[in-house]
């Protein structure tokens, strides 16, 4: 046998035989469900959960062929009642189906709507000292009364319709308006605890702290029935699926992140946009200050 022929035995030993795959682990796919929930694109895309933010990482994460079971990353101290559960539905959606479980894993916080998106997998888990719950329902903003006459600036309001000016915050707040916005909030609460009540069933502890909007860490909440069990999202992957692979699916993050710029719309807004990009900040950050963080 010469050379060459030596070195394609070689080569050929190395490749594999036809019609088989070279790895046919399972997966476990990741999506990570890290931020606050608003309908509201925030700046280069960070730190905002949303079903048309999140949909492309939910598709990826669903589409693999050697799929095991999917598992969600959360961290948010919640938001928007209607993209927390646009965002829950389409998780559901997918799973029936795939035919895959799903298991969620709270990591700082999965509060309010964070838990909202918990709810949506089949099993969830927490670290011991992650803070859980918040299961109601929270409307704030600001009072700017008398705020433009001290600037010397008049606000015009012109409506048809008389509710149409409710809560504006630069007006004296209503009685009839506090009362409006309590009914609605109590709407929603309701389809908060129903969704709780249909996705964790007889594991809920006979409590009536729960859905009073009260938070509690990991271990808490594991007595309570509103988690499963604790454990890190490895810990618990090794254990459930042994050998299976984990496949982080993420959504692809927009132009300007992707080249590294930094404060989008401080660089191409204008002074009005500047401030309310100011305002919103303040208040996602206030959001995530009641959990500590």
């Amino acid at each position: 046998m010469n050379v060459p022929e030596k070195l394609a035995d070689k080569l050929a030993a190395r490749l594999p035989i036809l019609g088989d795959r070279v790895d046919r682990s399972p997966v476990v796919a990741v999506v990570r469900l890290h931020g606050v929930i608003t309908p509201t694109p925030q700046p280069l895309g960070r730190g905002a959960i949303n079903l048309n933010a999140i949909e492309p990482a939910l598709a990826k994460a669903f589409a693999h062929d050697r799929l095991q079971a999917v598992a969600l990353a959360i961290n948010s101290p919640g938001g928007s009642p209607t993209q927390s559960a646009l965002v829950g539905e389409r998780i559901r959606e997918l799973a029936a189906k795939k035919k895959v479980p799903v298991l969620a894993f709270c990591e700082d916080v999965a509060a309010s709507g964070g838990y909202w998106l918990a709810c949506a997998a089949d099993e969830i888990y927490a670290h011991r000292t992650s803070m859980v719950g918040s299961i109601g329902v929270i409307t704030a903003g600001f009072g700017l009364t008398g705020l433009l006459e001290r600037f010397g600036v008049e606000r015009r309001v012109y409506t048809a319709g008389e509710h149409k000016h409710r809560l504006d915050p630069f007006s004296p707040v209503k009685d009839e308006d506090i009362a409006w916005l309590k009914g609605l909030q109590g709407e929603l609460h309701t389809e908060f605890t129903d969704w709780v009540k249909q996705r964790r069933g007889d594991k809920l502890a006979d409590n009536p702290e729960l859905f009073t909007g009260e938070v509690w860490t990991g271990a808490k909440a594991l007595e309570l029935g509103l988690v499963d069990g604790l454990g890190s999202l490895r810990e618990v992957v090794a254990k459930k699926f042994p050998g299976a692979e984990i496949a982080v699916a993420e959504a692809r993050k927009p132009l300007l992140a992707r080249l590294g710029i930094a404060g989008g719309s401080s660089v191409f807004g204008g002074a009005g946009e500047k401030v309310l990009a100011a305002i919103e900040a303040v208040e996602q950050r206030a959001t995530w200050s009641r959990f500590g963080l």
